[in-house]
């Protein structure tokens, strides 16, 4: 039933076309409609829509530092892996892996977490990841939950797949599942909501930001708490290379008490497309690759140094009860505006697919919540070591690059024992058989795949 509450809120946000749409539908599919409008904020919408030729503002220059660059040598390195070492131990740290994405782009018609990317084995993405935890529990002997973030695109699928993987050999009482939320398309133009078929809005993903409300909604928090997990160790699942077992990071963290710390890589250019660390009224910020100004980001030191050196690897540690704090304030934290091409339902039921960018999305980022940490450290990192996206089809951030550095990055840890591997030869390593960032590795196993290349 429409009531007459709901039919002005509709009228009043300009959104008529909702009230024709649900006089036609089946009681189903109306009931299904009427659920997700009184989810939406239509009146927050309005405004967002208001904002569509608004940049983010982005803070005086005066304001804004370069973030310091990392000393050559870390001062007391083994003390602090050391405390790394033991906060994993004693089962304090948690996994989240943030894979709600699709692998359209990638031609793959599934979870991106489920693409094979092993350059020989064919080991997934999830697999990977999986192995390099599972791996550590067994060197440490400890507890350390695998939280998974799916989107309602990947949910059910992600959760079947780790089934019939039998969890990768973790138990699956620690490996735990949870939904980011959505947030509907609207018109470019008009800002009414889009359809995408007969009671169904265009809903999409809220945002690696949705990771705080996904959290607390879930429950997971206090499981967390519960267990005595202190920090989650958060990653993309498009990443094959990332460090799990960096206890370096970890110690620094712990002896900081910090409320977030983060992984940074040096830029490869000053456009590179990677999100900006920098400092902004003394406290860590991030300013996205598309907002930073040409000239900020050309800008050099006296040594000919990029002053904004620092780029997101998105891998960061976060503290469980400052995520709490967060989470509880969640709504302050800013809609990001995306320009996108959607096909939607018309007024008559066709399907229209536009050639040109028809739609807003909205997103939160995780990276917002930086400036509003009080204690915070910065970890610089490998890019060759560390940081293999896979994100396109071919080219830049490709499968094709992401293989490679995998092979190169094996290639190089044997050859620190001493192997050598002739070029032009596939090299790759199981996460079960090389652990932390120490990469001690021993005798060659049948985990280890050494193949001449196909031509």
């Amino acid at each position: 039933m429409i009531t007459d509450d709901l039919r002005e809120k509709l009228l009043t946000h300009d959104q008529a076309h909702l009230l024709q749409e649900l006089e036609r539908l089946n009681d189903a599919d109306r009931a299904q409609l009427l659920n997700d409008l009184a989810r939406i904020d239509l009146a927050e919408l309005r405004a967002l829509h208001g904002k569509r030729e608004h940049k983010d503002a982005l803070p005086e220059r005066h304001r804004i530092e370069p973030l310091p660059r990392p000393a050559a040598e870390e001062p007391h390195r083994e003390f602090k892996e050391q405390i790394g070492n033991d906060a994993i131990e004693r089962s304090e740290i948690a996994y989240l892996v943030v894979a709600g994405g699709q692998g359209t782009r990638l031609g793959f018609d599934h979870p991106k977490g489920m693409f094979p990317i092993g350059p020989l084995s064919k080991r997934s993405l999830f697999q990977i990841h999986a192995e390099k935890i599972l791996a550590l529990r067994r060197r440490c002997g400890a507890r350390l939950p695998l939280l998974v973030m799916t989107s309602p695109a990947t949910d059910a699928e992600t959760r079947l797949y780790f089934r019939r993987k039998n969890f990768f050999r973790l138990p699956p009482q620690d490996v735990w599942f949870f939904c980011q939320g959505t947030m509907p398309a609207v018109d470019l133009t008009t800002g009414r909501l889009l359809l995408e078929g007969p009671g169904r809005l265009c809903l999409s993903p809220n945002g690696h930001g949705g990771t705080i409300t996904g959290l607390l909604g879930s429950g997971l928090l206090d499981r967390l708490t519960d267990q005595g997990v202190h920090t989650i160790y958060y990653f993309q699942v498009d990443n094959p290379l990332v460090n799990l077992a960096d206890f370096l990071f970890i110690g620094r963290h712990v002896e900081a008490r910090a409320e977030v710390s983060s992984k940074v890589l040096p830029k490869t250019s000053p456009l590179e497309k990677v999100g900006n660390f920098l400092m902004v009224d003394g406290r860590c910020s991030m300013i996205e690759y598309s907002d930073l100004p040409e000239g900020w980001a050309n800008e050099t030191d006296d040594a000919g140094n990029l002053r904004f050196w620092a780029g997101n690897p998105a891998i960061h540690l976060l503290d469980v009860e400052f995520l709490r704090k967060i989470a509880g304030e969640a709504e302050r934290l800013p809609w990001h505006l995306a320009r996108k091409i959607v096909p939607y339902v018309n007024e008559t039921g066709q399907v229209i697919k536009p050639d040109a960018e028809n739609a807003l999305k909205f997103e939160r980022f995780i990276f917002d919540i930086l400036p509003q940490a009080e204690r915070w450290t910065i970890h610089a990192t490998d890019r060759a070591a560390e940081f293999a996206p896979v994100k396109n089809k071919e080219g830049v951030d490709s499968p094709q690059t992401a293989r490679a550095m995998m092979c190169a990055d094996a290639a190089r840890l044997l050859g620190q024992l001493g192997v050598e591997v002739p070029a032009g030869i596939k090299v790759e390593i199981s996460p079960l058989f090389t652990l932390d960032n120490n990469r001690t590795i021993p005798p060659i196993t049948k985990h280890t795949y050494l193949r001449e290349p196909k031509d």
